[in-house]
């Protein structure tokens, strides 16, 4: 197993993949995503954007190739945060595919985040995690990440 930055363009259809399958596999429990056809292109011009002006993309491959990545992006949090934790590494988007999973993949691929956020001098690093997705929040925890922020939705 290894991880390593994202090499364009041969890297492009692993990761067209693995957003949709991020995108299907959140679906069954947020039935909000979007599953039209153009939603990958999309996205993944979003994610180039973000990450040419603030972050870095990982791949975590064996020996058959790609089997997950990983982007993060550097975020200032609001005045109210101390200044010294103001600045954090944010895991925007982690992915590891079915058949590659508990195989220690995706702790490689947080790793490779925590230190691109330390070689910039940041502190804190965060991932966000859907309400319903209680397997990824766990495995966070045992990383070291607590509960921080709660977001709750109301619809009108």
């Amino acid at each position: 197993m290894t991880v390593r930055p994202v090499r364009l363009p041969e890297d492009e259809p692993a990761i067209l993949s693995f957003i949709w399958g991020l995108q299907k596999f959140e679906n069954a429990f947020e039935p909000n995503r979007r599953l039209d056809p153009g939603f990958a292109d999309e996205h993944w011009a979003d994610v180039r954007r973000q990450v040419a002006q603030r972050g870095a993309m990982f791949i975590a491959e064996n020996e058959n190739g790609p089997v997950g990545w990983a982007f993060i992006v550097e975020e200032a949090g609001d005045l109210f945060v101390k200044e010294s934790e103001r600045r954090y590494g944010f895991i925007a988007e982690l992915f590891v595919e079915a058949s590659a999973r508990g195989q220690g993949h995706g702790r490689a691929l947080i790793a490779a985040c925590e230190d691109w956020s330390r070689g910039r001098g940041m502190t804190v690093l965060i991932i966000g995690v859907l309400s319903g997705n209680g397997k990824a929040a766990a495995v966070y925890q045992r990383d070291g990440f607590a509960p921080y922020n709660l977001f709750m939705r109301k619809y009108l």
